[in-house]
C-alpha cells in the first residue's frame, strides 16, 4: 500500500496558537497529518495555517464542544497533544489562592478532562496516543515556582497511573517534558508583585529576573515539534520524555541520585539564593 493512501492521522493540539504548540501544529501539518488547534478566541488570532476551534481548558462545556467539533468534521481524533498552560510564579507564603487554583485548573484539571473527553472515542476507534506537555520543573520544587512545578509534576504523575490503566484498550499516552524556551510565556504568566515590603524581596526579584533570562536564552520550539514527531513516530512510547538544555536533563538524574540536602544546595547555587 502507498504511504499516501494510508489514512491520515487526526491530531487536536490545545494551546496551538502560539509558542510551542504553534510550532508543533505546523511541524505536523507540513507531515501530511490533519492538526487543530485551539484557542479561547480563535477568531483574533491571525496568520495561523492551521484551523483553530474555541477552547478554554477550565471550562467542561468548551472542552466538550471542541472535542465534538472535531469528530464532527473529521470522524476520528487519532492524537491529543495537551499542550495548553499557564506559567506562575512568587513566594508560596506570598502567591493568592485563587491564582493558584487557576494555575491547577488550566495546567492540571484541563488535561485531565480533555483527556477523559477524547477517551471513549479513542476507545471505540481501537486506539489512540495521548501527549502531555509538561516541565522539566515538574521534576523538581524550583524557588519561586513551586506551584506551577506541583501542576506540571501532578500531570507527570497521573500520566504514569493512566498508562497502566490504559494498557487494555491499545491507547498509549506519555509525558514531553521541556526545558526553557524561547516563547512568548513570561508576558502571559502570573506572578506576585515584587513588593519593597516583602521579606521574599531581594530574592525573589534576582530570581524572577534569572528566570526571564532563561526563558530569552531558551532554545528554538521547533526542537520540541520534532520530539513530539518522534514520539509519534514510535510504535510502544516511553512514558518520560525530556527536552532541553542538557545540563536541565542533567539536573532530573542528579535528583534521583543525589541527597536530597545535596540536590537542594546545587539549586541554589545555580538561582544564587
Amino acid at each position: 500500500m502507498k504511504t499516501d493512501a494510508l489514512p491520515k492521522k487526526v491530531v487536536l493540539i490545545t494551546g496551538g496558537s502560539s509558542g510551542i504548540g504553534k510550532s508543533i501544529a505546523e511541524y505536523l501539518q507540513k507531515r501530511n497529518f490533519i492538526v487543530y488547534g485551539t484557542s479561547r478566541n480563535p477568531e483574533k488570532i491571525t496568520g495561523s495555517s492551521v484551523p483553530l476551534v474555541a477552547l478554554d481548558v477550565t471550562k467542561k462545556e468548551s472542552i466538550a464542544n471542541a472535542v465534538e467539533e472535531v469528530l464532527q468534521k473529521e470522524g476520528k481524533i487519532d492524537i491529543l497533544i495537551n499542550n495548553a498552560g499557564v506559567g506562575i510564579t512568587g513566594p508560596l507564603e506570598e502567591t493568592p489562592e485563587e491564582e493558584i487554583q487557576k494555575a491547577f485548573d488550566t495546567n492540571y484539571f484541563g488535561p485531565l478532562n480533555i483527556i477523559k473527553a477524547v477517551l471513549p472515542h479513542m476507545r471505540k476507534n481501537k486506539g489512540g496516543l495521548i501527549i502531555n506537555i509538561t516541565s522539566i520543573a515538574g521534576y523538581m520544587g524550583l524557588p519561586y515556582r513551586g506551584i506551577y512545578s506541583a501542576t506540571k509534576g501532578a500531570l507527570e504523575i497521573t500520566t504514569e497511573a493512566f498508562r497502566m490503566e490504559l494498557k487494555d484498550f491499545n491507547i498509549k499516552m506519555t509525558n514531553i517534558a521541556p526545558g526553557d524556551f524561547a516563547t512568548n510565556i513570561a508576558a502571559g504568566r502570573y506572578h506576585v508583585p515584587v513588593r519593597e515590603e516583602s521579606p521574599y524581596k531581594e530574592p525573589y526579584e534576582n530570581t524572577l529576573k534569572l528566570m526571564n533570562q532563561h526563558v530569552d536564552a531558551g532554545k528554538d520550539p521547533e526542537l520540541m515539534a520534532e520530539a513530539v514527531y518522534k514520539v509519534i513516530c514510535e510504535k510502544d512510547p516511553k512514558g518520560h520524555y525530556k527536552v532541553g538544555e542538557q545540563l536541565q536533563k542533567i539536573s532530573v538524574g542528579l535528583k534521583r541520585i543525589l541527597p536530597d540536602k545535596v540536590y537542594e544546595k546545587m539549586l541554589l547555587k545555580f538561582y544564587k539564593l
